[in-house]
């Protein structure tokens, strides 16, 4: 049974990093991953792409042929894919068992209330595939409560709309401090509870919202996400390895990954570990790493990476050389894994 992430999310979210940075991590710990790019805007990938939509529809000769501008020919290209699906389909089919990233285009009303995006998905939901759609934010949004707020909006209509097993992400979290302090803890805004108290800083943002016809509205925006009480948000930053290790295990057990084959004969480390009970990073970790205490982690790591590269230089005085040696984050992983009397058998 394959399984896939279909990363959606704003212009400018970190959407192709993330699925660059993401395909890096799976090859490090032994997963076979690939990533089709549905963006046909993105002529200029950092990762090698297992199958283009751009081979399909060229977004230029769309715009040139229907006299369109990009946004439209975006559209026009989507509900191209979804008139032919076959081919993405059968592209699939090449791939096997890889574990796929789909990169999907930053025009969100593609994922809000249009429906192309949403129909194919739910046809490659039919050929066997696990999906889980992964809404990304830039974590800048937290610093204006007018952003955060709309930010809530958004995600909950992808989320209604998308209808799949669905996280969302606030990406950059590593950034979150150089934009000054926060007037709240950041698991106020990634737990979303207590969204009333964010109102008072809704009025000091913009004079305007003192009027009293925004209180209605203000109120209302918050009752509803609060009635639905859906969203929440996981944290990343994308080029530290136990922020990634921490969102894959989300993301793994949101799609049932983690849980492998019925019996777990052949389940790799990485299923044994997040079914067990792997160490992860909670918010509380990721407020001291990232925001009250970033300049101290960073030195440590600076010294972390500095003793790294002295023992690499160093000649190796065991027998083992030829073995190649295993990230150091993805060694405490194996570690850490309680013995749950299941036998691992690495795949070739």
């Amino acid at each position: 049974m394959p399984f896939a992430q279909i990363v959606i999310g704003p212009p400018g979210s970190g959407k192709s990093t993330y699925c660059d940075g993401m395909q890096q991590f799976m090859s490090a710990i032994g997963r076979k991953c690939s990533v089709v790019n549905l963006d046909p805007a993105n002529d200029h990938t950092s990762f090698p792409c297992a199958l283009d939509i751009r081979d399909l529809v060229p977004l230029e000769q769309i715009m040139a042929d229907e006299e369109l501008g990009p946004n439209g020919g975006v559209l026009y290209a989507l509900e191209e894919l979804e008139h032919n699906v076959e081919w993405l389909q059968e592209g699939l089919d090449g791939l096997g068992e890889d574990y796929v990233l789909f990169d999907c285009p930053g025009q969100v009303e593609l994922f809000t209330h249009h429906s192309s995006l949403r129909n194919v998905f739910f046809r490659i939901q039919k050929m066997g595939y696990r999906l889980v759609a992964l809404h990304l934010t830039d974590s800048y949004c937290l610093t204006l409560p007018s952003l955060y707020i709309s930010t809530l909006l958004l995600s909950l209509r992808s989320m209604l709309q998308m209808d799949l097993p669905h996280l969302n992400v606030l990406t950059k979290i590593d950034k979150i401090s150089s934009y000054g302090p926060l007037p709240f803890d950041l698991e106020f805004y990634t737990e979303v509870q207590d969204l009333p108290d964010i109102v008072p800083h809704l009025l000091e943002e913009n004079p305007v919202m003192r009027h009293p016809k925004f209180e209605g509205l203000n109120n209302a925006v918050i009752e509803l996400v609060e009635d639905f009480g859906l969203v929440g948000f996981e944290t990343l930053a994308v080029e530290d390895k136990k922020s990634m290790m921490t969102l894959l295990h989300s993301i793994d057990r949101a799609g049932g990954h983690a849980f492998g084959g019925a019996e777990g004969a052949n389940d790799t480390v990485w299923q044994v570990a997040v079914r067990d009970g792997m160490r992860t990073m909670n918010v509380r970790d990721v407020q001291e790493r990232w925001i009250d205490r970033k300049e101290e982690f960073d030195e440590i790591e600076r010294k972390q990476l500095e003793e790294e590269a002295k023992a690499n230089e160093a000649p190796s005085m065991t027998d083992d050389a030829g073995e190649e040696e295993e990230d150091s984050d993805i060694e405490e992983m194996r570690r850490h894994v309680p013995d749950s009397g299941v036998k691992i058998v690495r795949r070739p």
